[in-house]
């Protein structure tokens, strides 16, 4: 019997299966054959991940909590049995990443010359120097909070490194006129400075120490008239998830503004502290903060992994890290003098980080805003840096008179701020900036040029599948597509029409846009596949996405199996779906694939009787994506695009060296779909692909043989 929706049983839950994602990313910091500093970075992106999943997953299912639902979720279990779940395996993952590091990862790092010291090994020279960074750059910065009857207990910060002092007056300070503390908290300046102090060493060795270790150890020069008894480390998360309350009446903009400043008020959902704290200052956080048991980790000497990456960024040294993959020239751009001439005659496919986002992309941009032929960019802005190239280049455009719209999407988590910033000065440069639409994130990424061309207007397209941001795009994997047909043109501008003035476009040519059509859409290619196995012909899909959630599409990928259609997953993260169940899914297989690279793209591609199609995504096969987002689809016209996207795919699915075969419990099965396939790393094959089409021969000599089994 057809259900419309998968059974609690058929269904993995959506944060435990992230779970299972994140401890593929411990295997890569577990992973011996992986550079030493790669490792590290791996555990530092571990507990980066862990920080985001407790500010939003964590902090939500304990509102629901706080709300009183009791109700099952679609995989049948509740708020409150979903948190001990949650809660029992990250202590357990927590317990194994501090094992990975203090037994395994540090003597390495000794043994290789990078050392992490206890301020009590230094010599006379690094205590002379850690002495004089505390006096000259970090004892200004620091303000001791005390807790007494005359003082409340201290608003910590979310993510801040905190320590908590215990002290005993001095007889002569209680003897005076000022008062006493017996506790104090210090916020440790870590967004001021690294947490890794680099203090004198011999050649060849690096030396560190922690930043929290060079104030604990000089705490006497604070609390003069005190005794220090003991020191430990405390370190709050917070809920950070941003609720933006939509009045048609108020200002988006200060809207979120004010949802950004009560961010840093969020409830706590987790304390991480220095095993040693004693049970009454550790009673006293607990209650001052309302925290339940699951909410308490426990921490042998480093806390907060997450800042290892400020260490693997301090330290040059390639034979510990990944050889370089320099991004590659794109052929059609690199010989061209215009890049719209390139464009003109080929659609031209972008593979970023193998090839240059600054040479495509941003170069697309920049000269969109030089051309004096060029009369009118529009462009969506989802997460963009600080110092973004291609937000300048589109303030440079408006300054040269040219009718320029940027649609900057504001509840971009996290990199809200950013995008306030740029807003602001976009439109003071008479760019007409748009925040949004009500209820509905702008999460799609195309760009329009407009140009006077001797046969008259001409539209160029950008259209991808990763963010315009050009730091994200030398670690993320994203496909991008430059075309200049006149059906992908006007459908961008009905597209950005709508963003812009609420128009209601006609019928679209190309590109399928969510929430109106895509999920429609797909969902009417998964029943033609359907039906191409029911009347005896074969049927195959490939789909590759960062998440696999929508119970719907799940339900529709169920019954293809049952009607025989092979179905390839490629899910990087979360994936609801349990592949090779007997009678339900024993013709999908989903692979998961942890690398260098974080794979970022969408690809859904149908084999339809011998007539593929394959459309690259913004989005993933989730509901927020498919039903609460402006999201576009948009197909590789090109045949000859179209079978390179799929020969990457093949490559990937049959990588054994970095391919997780993930099982019906989200469990790893083994590496890559067959046990016979010869070894393969997928993205350093496609680097060398890439690399070969273009051109660049004196870089081939200079990297020589990547991997011997890629």
């Amino acid at each position: 019997m057809f259900h419309p929706i998968p059974r609690p049983e058929e269904l993995l839950n959506r944060e435990l299966s992230w779970l299972d994602f994140n401890a593929r990313v411990m295997e890569e910091a577990e992973d011996p054959t992986v550079p030493l500093l790669e490792r590290v970075k791996f555990l530092s992106i571990v507990s980066s991940n862990w920080d985001e999943f407790f500010m939003v997953r964590v902090a939500g299912i304990w509102r629901q909590i706080d709300a009183g639902i009791t109700q099952p979720g679609p995989d049948g279990l509740t708020p409150r049995q979903l948190l001990e779940r949650v809660s029992s395996r990250i202590h357990a993952y927590s317990a194994r990443q501090h094992e990975l590091f203090h037994a395994i990862l540090e003597p390495q790092l000794e043994a290789a010359g990078i050392a992490i010291l206890d301020p009590r090994r230094l010599d006379e020279a690094q205590s002379a120097f850690t002495l004089d960074y505390f006096e000259r750059s970090l004892l200004p910065l620091i303000t001791p909070l005390a807790v007494d009857t005359g003082h409340p207990f201290p608003r910590l910060g979310n993510r801040a490194l905190v320590l908590v002092v215990e002290l005993e007056p001095d007889e002569d300070l209680l003897d005076g006129d000022l008062p006493a503390s017996e506790l104090s908290f210090i916020h440790v300046p870590t967004g001021l400075a690294s947490r890794f102090l680099r203090v004198p060493s011999a050649p060849g060795a690096h030396a560190f120490v922690m930043l929290e270790d060079v104030v604990r150890h000089h705490l006497s020069r604070l609390f003069l008239g005190y005794t220090v008894k003991c020191c430990h480390a405390i370190r709050v998360t917070r809920d950070s998830d941003l609720p933006v309350e939509e009045d048609p009446s108020e200002d988006l903009l200060k809207t979120v503004e004010e949802s950004l400043r009560d961010r840093r008020r969020g409830a706590v959902v987790r304390l991480q502290y220095e095993h040693g704290l004693s049970s009454k200052v550790l009673d006293l956080i607990i209650e001052e903060m309302e925290l339940s048991p699951e909410d308490l980790y426990p921490c042998s000497g480093l806390t907060a992994f997450s800042d290892l990456m400020q260490l693997y960024g301090q330290l040059d040294l390639p034979s510990l890290k990944d050889t370089p993959l320099p991004p590659l020239p794109v052929p059609q751009l690199d010989q061209a003098g215009s890049v719209f001439d390139a464009i003109s005659r080929n659609d031209i496919l972008l593979h970023h980080p193998y090839q240059s986002f600054d040479d495509s992309v941003v170069r697309f941009v920049r000269e969109a805003a030089e051309d004096p032929k060029v009369l009118a960019i529009k462009m969506t802005l989802y997460r963009v840096t600080a110092n973004s190239p291609v937000a300048a280049a589109l303030e440079r455009a408006a300054e040269r008179g040219k009718q320029v719209a940027a649609i900057v999407e504001l509840r971009a988590r996290f990199d809200e701020a950013a995008n306030i910033a740029w807003a602001r000065r976009l439109e003071k440069t008479g760019v007409h900036v748009v925040y949004g639409l009500p209820n509905h994130k702008i999460h799609c990424k195309a760009c329009l040029v407009v140009r006077q061309e001797v046969g008259g207007i001409k539209r160029y397209c950008h259209l991808g599948t990763g963010n315009y941001n050009e730091r994200t795009s030398r670690l993320y994997s994203d496909l991008g597509l430059l075309t200049a047909r006149p059906e992908f043109g006007e459908d961008l501008s009905n597209l950005f029409n709508m963003l812009t003035g609420y128009t209601r476009p006609p019928r679209f040519h190309r590109i399928l846009l969510a929430p109106q059509h895509l999920k429609k859409a797909l969902k009417a290619r998964i029943q033609r596949e359907i039906g191409h196995a029911q009347d005896g012909r074969p049927a195959r899909m490939v789909l590759k996405m960062n998440a696999l959630v929508d119970p719907q599409i799940i339900q529709m990928l169920y019954e293809a199996s049952r009607e025989g259609v092979k179905v390839d997953l490629i899910v990087r993260g979360t994936c609801c779906l349990r592949p090779g169940v007997p009678g339900l899914s024993e013709n999908i297989r989903t692979l998961s694939i942890l690398d260098r690279f974080l794979e970022h793209t969408r690809i859904y591609h149908f084999a339809n009787d011998g007539q593929p199609e394959t459309l690259l995504s913004s989005a993933d096969l989730m509901p927020r994506n498919l039903d609460r987002r402006v999201e576009l689809a948009f197909p590789l016209v090109d045949p000859i695009l179209a079978a390179q996207v799929m020969e990457m795919v093949e490559m990937q699915l049959h990588d054994t060296l970095k391919g997780r075969v993930l099982g019906p419990e989200g469990d790893v099965l083994r590496r890559g779909f067959d046990d016979q396939d010869p070894p393969l790393r997928s993205q350093l094959r496609i680097y060398e692909h890439t690399l070969l089409a273009s051109g660049v021969g004196a870089l081939t000599q200079k990297l020589g043989p990547l991997d011997p089994d890629i």
